[in-house]
């Protein structure tokens, strides 16, 4: 770890624990909320610990990426660029699950090299820097990783399975388990508490850069949708869909989404 990541990683983490104290002023029976239309819910929430982020982590010369702030693309001429969800999860939020957490990553030309994911409502804090290891609560953190499909734990996504975009894994030998947030799914495979994420829906920077960090330096392999490795701070900021486990299981996914329907076992989702 050089000097200037453990200065990053050192004020991610202040910043979310700065964070948590203001979420902890909120609560999802009281709080303001109006909607963005097919973009869903924002509440005075996201809002306030956007402000709070952005005064806690932003220094001159660095840029600033967030799903709560309008982008006027200063950011593509940094090198440096924070990469900021205030709640990924709203919804969850919303009602009352602990599925949502505050999602802050730091991109250096097309790359995360610090990131930290935090669950408010779980106590729950995962940290990592490029090159090093993932820290949940002070502990160290990995992957899980399987050569076969068999019984592993895919964290997926209720909408999309509710809209019918999950039908292609009709027959899948895997069990499936819906949390709202991705970038919190991302954080628990990144503790070996999921095997792997599946998002087939485009997502925003936002969504997922702190996590792609965490599940990478937690020893996994995180892509798109299509097999291809992300990059950040782009002007155009959607990703094709996410795909987030151990290498074998990275593998054992790719295979499988490249079979035909006509190979798979029956499978129901929950």
């Amino acid at each position: 770890m050089t000097a200037d990541s453990a200065g990053d990683l050192e004020r991610i983490a202040s910043a979310l624990k700065r964070a948590e104290e203001l979420a902890a002023t909120f609560s999802p029976n009281s709080v303001s909320v109006h909607h963005k239309g097919w973009d869903g819910p924002v509440t005075e929430a996201d809002h306030a610990l956007d402000d709070l982020l952005h005064e806690a982590l932003v220094r001159p010369g660095e840029g600033w990426l967030s799903e709560e702030t309008v982008d006027d693309g200063r950011r593509l001429g940094m090198d440096r660029v924070w990469v900021v969800d205030p709640i990924d999860g709203t919804r969850g939020f919303l009602a009352g699950r602990p599925e949502w957490c505050v999602s802050v990553a730091l991109a250096s030309k097309g790359a995360i090299t610090a990131a930290g994911i935090l669950n408010p409502w779980t106590d729950e804090t995962w940290l990592a820097e490029r090159g090093g290891a993932v820290v949940l609560n002070g502990g160290a953190a990995n992957v899980t990783d399987h050569e076969s499909l068999d019984g592993v734990l895919i964290l997926g996504s209720r909408s999309e399975i509710r809209w019918g975009i999950w039908n292609r894994f009709r027959g899948a030998p895997f069990r499936v388990q819906t949390i709202g947030s991705i970038a919190y799914k991302m954080a628990l495979v990144a503790a070996g508490k999921g095997d792997a994420v599946i998002s087939l829906e485009p997502k925003n920077e936002w969504d997922v850069a702190a996590g792609a960090l965490l599940v990478e330096a937690a020893g996994g392999v995180v892509t798109d949708a299509n097999g291809r490795p992300m990059s950040f701070n782009r002007r155009d900021t959607l990703i094709d869909g996410v795909i987030a486990a151990g290498p074998r299981t990275h593998a054992a996914i790719t295979d499988f989404m490249n079979r035909p329907p006509s190979s798979r076992r029956a499978q129901e989702y929950r």
